[in-house]
């Protein structure tokens, strides 16, 4: 009897080592069952300042306070799993609304092991304490759920940051995503710096110029060191292995961007006005551009854009908004006109959520397996400040838009039950979540808080997050 690769595959026993290879294997058992499958892609979008839980609240719940902290906080003592089919969306979620039956808004997670105050910084999505302050973004403790699902996903690049700092001569800075300990990565702050990166290969003038000159001194060096190699001695020539590492996979990188130069062309933005624009909301909504672009180009597979996130970088002030007075004014109650620091606060949210619309429409109109690419594609939206401009993370809001095939469900409200109480989770179990569904089997991402005890602390994902 001929067995097929299909019939091998498919009555295959995989062992210990599947956790391990878990991601390859799952993906050679759908194709066994003759069913296609990707691992889903991630897009972090990243506010500073705090996000009040009432601002992506479904209308109509209501909860008790306690007195915490120097503070009152909210409380919720029995978990909440509801459908929002028939909820209505509060102000900052109405540019979404047409994709409600993708959204899960998640309340209730802490994140006290972050730290809190104006930022988190690295800790927001490294759910670790990176010993930030004011003005010093802290060091990385070790990888952000961002990169380390770039790692497990691969791409030309395996994770990409973009965004807009306070100040508009940053062109990149360090705030927010990080490879591992003492590593952090960049964070992009120039829609144009972003196109080069990304697009530079494809581009004409200096973007082009600057691509090629990349290309001629990484040739450069990756030989220099291969020469200096035979001239030193052991203990520098690791050192020099190391160096020689780093230039050729730069250097591969450079030339797969070569060689999707067809790829790249068809789905390069357009550069307008914006994309040199000094007003912070055009260059938000330029980077989100190129976000679409290098997601649909197939450049990456984990994005971030970090809007005013991080310390010293929160302090935008988004005039293009009609909004002149910053937000880390707002954040202490500075209004403007006729609105106060509340109604200022939704409206810059909102904006951003025009821009989150906007770009899951691009995704949605792009044909993918069975599907579009929005069906294979999860967004997180959350705040580097948990829940307030000087926040306590005793509680950390997030929002997902989880796409249709991606393992995680859309269309629901989860409260979890308040910091210390009985089945309370942190936001480490969410991007544990994220993980699994990525297909990394990891038991926890991050740092537990060592305040919490007996069954309001765990290891694992959130059953409830998944379809």
């Amino acid at each position: 009897m001929t067995i097929t690769r299909r019939d091998l595959l498919r009555n295959a026993c995989f062992g210990a080592g599947a956790l391990t290879l878990s991601p390859v294997l799952s993906q050679i058992k759908a194709q066994a069952a003759g069913q296609a499958q990707r691992a889903p892609r991630f897009v972090f979008v990243v506010e500073g300042n705090g996000l009040p839980p009432q601002h992506v609240m479904p209308l109509g719940y209501k909860f008790k306070s306690v007195k915490a902290g120097g503070g009152w906080v909210r409380t919720c003592e029995k978990p909440v799993n509801d459908s929002l089919a028939d909820k209505e969306l509060p102000p900052s979620l109405q540019p979404i609304k047409e994709y409600k039956d993708r959204l899960t808004v998640v309340h209730g997670l802490s994140g006290k092991i972050s730290g809190g105050g104006h930022s988190s910084d690295f800790g927001a999505l490294g759910a670790y304490n990176c010993g930030s302050g004011v003005g010093n973004s802290g060091t990385p403790q070790g990888e952000t759920i961002d990169v380390a699902l770039g790692k497990q996903l691969g791409g030309i690049f395996s994770h990409v940051g973009v965004g807009i700092s306070d100040r508009t001569e940053h062109d990149v800075i360090y705030n927010c995503s990080a490879w591992g300990k003492s590593q952090p990565t960049p964070t992009i702050c120039q829609p144009m710096t972003s196109y080069g990166a990304l697009f530079g290969s494809v581009a004409g003038g200096s973007s082009k110029a600057d691509f090629n000159a990349k290309t001629n001194l990484l040739d450069f060096l990756r030989d220099d060191v291969k020469r200096l190699q035979g001239q030193v001695a052991s203990a520098e020539r690791d050192k020099l292995e190391a160096h020689l590492k780093g230039y050729e996979d730069m250097r591969n990188r450079q030339s797969r961007l070569g060689e999707i130069e067809g790829t790249l062309r068809r789905n390069a933005p357009t550069v307008t006005d914006k994309f040199k624009s000094e007003v912070e909301s055009d260059r938000l909504d330029a980077q989100f551009d190129i976000a679409a672009a290098a997601l649909i180009g197939g450049l990456t597979n984990s994005i971030t854009i970090a809007s005013g996130v991080g310390n010293p970088f929160f302090s935008v002030k988004f005039t293009g908004l009609g909004i002149d007075v910053g937000k880390h004014s707002i954040g202490h109650g500075s209004g403007f006109g006729d609105m106060d620091a509340d109604q200022l606060k939704v409206k810059i949210r909102t904006f951003h959520f025009r821009l989150i619309a906007d770009l899951m429409k691009k995704l949605d109109a792009v044909p993918e397996a069975d599907g579009t690419m929005l069906d294979n594609t999860v967004i997180v939206y959350l705040s580097d400040a948990a829940e307030a401009h000087h926040s306590r993370c005793r509680e950390w809001p997030f929002v997902l838009l989880p796409g249709k095939n991606t393992g995680l469900v859309g269309g629901r409200y989860l409260h979890f039950p308040h910091y210390g109480q009985e089945g309370h989770r942190e936001h480490g179990n969410l991007y544990t979540t994220l993980l699994h569904a990525a297909g990394n089997q990891r038991k926890y991402f991050g740092v537990h808080d060592a305040m919490l005890k007996g069954n309001a602390v765990g290891d694992g994902p959130l059953p409830e997050l998944f379809a």
